[in-house]
């Protein structure tokens, strides 16, 4: 992750995720060889997922909480849906764009 820096609350979320993803596996019997199967990806990405390193891709984060068994914004489809909708209504109230305000001068 080339450049960018990471808040303690990003990197103890992303510990978390990984610690919760670790459980899962063991939990289900997984070695790092299955579910690195599982996932379609190779032995090292399940490594760099389980020690937390930030360069994963979050999709692949995601896929492999899902199926070690860890939730993602509710266990079940309909939870999830109201709570996205929920958040979609809240975006339509909010301005399309948001600019800066005037007199800030950034170095670009």
């Amino acid at each position: 992750m080339a450049g960018a820096v990471l808040s303690r609350p990003t990197l103890d979320a992303l510990n978390l995720l990984a610690t919760l993803i670790r459980i899962g596996r063991i939990r289900r019997g997984w070695t790092t060889s299955e579910l690195a199967d599982r996932l379609g990806v190779t032995r090292k990405t399940v490594y760099r997922i389980e020690h937390a390193e930030p360069g994963v891709a979050v999709g692949t984060m995601f896929e492999a909480a899902k199926l070690v068994g860890v939730p993602l914004f509710g266990e079940d489809v309909a939870t999830r849906e109201s709570f996205r909708a929920e958040r979609r209504n809240e975006l339509a109230l909010l301005p399309d764009v948001v600019r800066a305000p005037a007199g800030d001068d950034y170095d670009f």
